[in-house]
């Protein structure tokens, strides 16, 4: 199979994952503590998957200088986007006639951006072959299955219909196929330092999204143990799936 079927083929999973994922938040809305549990659980997958996979695999290239770079171009992206994001929620909350409405822009924002890391990573990955691609898949699709629930939930919440909100979480897990097939067309024969900086700026993006929005969005619920245990919960499982 080509590069680029292998990846469509892998992609492909976790793009599914995330429209799953939206369909069951809106047809049986999540209340708060189970949005807050789902993001626990997904923060660990994501923290898991940096820590098993991408972060030793960058310390093994020695690529150091290169991955430097591409992490501190990850977190500007990042911050940049979230500072942006405030300002647009504050304007479009004056203005709008129905705050409730109002979608969270820097969640949003933040969110594709992860989703066509996602798929950057998974497209790499199936360039690695064997177990370690299926590793990375497995991991993400978990993250983006809770993650399509997650903000569905978050967005029928806020008062959106049920068919935007869906929409609109089909339409972010279609970027992971966009990240990953353009992964694999635009780095197809690319260097050691060019895949180090990648790698680099979307564990900086994936880091930001489990930190910055996912626990910060989490901690808004009572936090009780099994909150904070869920954490623990999907780290576990995606440490168990990479041995």
């Amino acid at each position: 199979m080509s590069s680029i079927g292998q990846a469509s083929l892998l992609v492909s999973i976790p793009v599914v994952a995330a429209g799953v994922g939206s369909t069951v938040a809106v047809l049986r809305p999540p209340s708060p503590r189970v949005v807050a549990g789902v993001q626990h659980f997904a923060a660990g997958v994501v923290i898991a998957a940096l820590v098993g996979e991408v972060l030793p695999d960058l310390r093994e290239e020695g690529n150091q200088g290169w991955a430097v770079v591409g992490f501190a171009a990850g977190v500007a992206l990042m911050l940049g986007l979230a500072a942006y994001g405030r300002r647009a929620d504050e304007r479009r909350a004056r203005v709008a006639t129905r705050a409730a409405a109002v979608a969270p822009v820097s969640l949003l924002a933040a969110v594709a951006v992860d989703l066509l890391v996602d798929g950057a990573l998974v497209g790499l990955g199936s360039t690695m072959g064997g177990t370690q691609g299926l590793i990375i898949t497995a991991a993400l699709t978990i993250e983006v299955l809770f993650l399509g629930l997650s903000v569905a939930g978050e967005l029928t919440q806020l008062g959106m219909s049920r068919a935007r909100a869906t929409a609109i979480c089909w339409a972010l897990g279609l970027l992971t196929a966009v990240g990953g097939l353009g992964a694999v067309i635009l780095l197809d024969g690319a260097s050691a330092a060019v895949l180090a900086t990648v790698l680099a700026f979307g564990a900086a993006a994936l880091l930001y999204l489990a930190v910055e929005e996912l626990l910060v969005e989490a901690h808004e619920e009572r936090e009780t143990t099994l909150l904070s245990a869920l954490f623990f919960v999907g780290f576990l499982l995606v440490y168990a799936l990479s041995q």
